[in-house]
């Protein structure tokens, strides 16, 4: 399989799907596109512009601010690490907030949003070379990728984790209400009727509840010869 690959990575919450999808760029020499960030980076749009109110969107009002909202994705300086950027600004920093992760499964699932998401998602995806994660990017954004795993992990595993990540970025908030939130989101991207979380038939599960980021490298890599061979 010597051209260049899409690769497609959906799964729930916080099971580390950006860590692993970004070590296999870095492996394969490839584009990472965080399709959680654009997601995020809408969501932190709306709230600045005060579109949500109470758990509600002002759907009448989306239109015009996603008429304006620009997304891209740049290099650190002397980093191999991207920087998510909302119209020209690095908001990477503020997308990564609980307020941000509270709200970001009310804005993902209207129709309006993913269709601006999906549009720009498949524009980056044009040349190939690039792994995507995500909640749909094996069954809606690119249903004919060349690789598919879905990745998964207990809910109280990935609490932790979460707990972990945000402790050392200085925020300080409960386990339980990290909880509460990724059972949530869960609830939300599984149930919503714009494009739900689910597994494409065609995807590989990878359930990395007690596994490192190299356990993770070492199967992606038994699978990548496997499909060489074949």
């Amino acid at each position: 399989m010597g051209d260049k690959l899409i690769i497609a990575i959906d799964g729930r919450s916080s099971c580390g799907k950006s860590t692993f999808a970004r070590a296999i760029a870095a492996r394969m020499n490839y584009i990472y596109i965080d399709s959680g960030a654009m997601y995020r980076a809408v969501t932190l749009a709306c709230m600045e512009n005060k579109l949500l109110h109470g758990g509600i969107m002002n759907e009448q009002a989306l239109p015009q601010l996603l008429e304006y909202v620009r997304i891209s994705f740049r290099k650190r300086p002397g980093s191999a690490e991207t920087g998510t950027f909302l119209n020209g600004v690095n908001v990477e920093q503020k997308i990564r907030s609980i307020d941000i992760a509270s709200n970001v499964s009310l804005v993902s699932k209207s129709a309006m949003v993913r269709k601006k998401m999906v549009a720009l998602q498949r524009e980056v995806g044009n040349n190939k070379g690039i792994v995507m994660d995500g909640r749909d990017i094996g069954t809606v954004v690119f249903p004919d990728a060349d690789i598919k795993i879905f990745l998964t992990a207990e809910t109280d595993i990935r609490a932790h984790r979460r707990h972990k990540e945000l402790v050392e970025k200085g925020y300080k908030v409960s386990l339980e209400k990290i909880r509460d939130n990724i059972t949530g989101r869960d609830r939300i991207d599984e149930t919503r009727e714009e494009s739900p979380l689910k597994k494409a038939p065609d995807a590989i599960i990878l359930d990395n509840s007690f596994m490192t980021p190299q356990d993770q490298m070492i199967w992606f890599e038994d699978l990548l010869a496997k499909i060489n061979t074949t």
